[in-house]
């Protein structure tokens, strides 16, 4: 299963995500579920990182992906993220036994 958390602010701005897991509905890099997240996921990071040029934490392994903004958000990060968001919701939509997106609250350092 693929796992999307989406970490928001108390006022419902997004600061940062984690992707992790597989679908496993197909051998390895013919599945659609696992190329849908990812590049949902990776186009989002990049997008921080080379367009916006945003400061992040961040974490990838195989089948993982984490960043979190270490500034607060701005229209443009949440833009980005609501695009992923958005993405996100409508692959559960299509598969929900295989992709979980979950939103939760960030208050420092900890997830609610």
């Amino acid at each position: 299963m693929i796992v999307a958390e989406i970490y928001k602010q108390s006022d419902g701005k997004i600061i940062g995500f984690s992707v992790d897991g597989h679908a496993n509905t197909a051998k390895r890099g013919f599945d659609i579920y696992c190329a849908g997240a990812s590049m949902m996921s990776q186009s989002t990071f990049l997008c921080m990182r080379d367009y916006l040029k945003r400061d992040f934490i961040w974490d990838a392994a195989h089948g993982r992906l984490m960043m979190r903004l270490k500034d607060a958000p701005d229209d443009l990060t949440e833009v980005a993220f609501q695009t992923m968001l958005i993405g996100m919701k409508e692959l559960e939509k299509l598969a929900p036994q295989i992709v979980k997106v979950k939103e939760k609250l960030f208050l420092g350092g900890e997830n609610k």
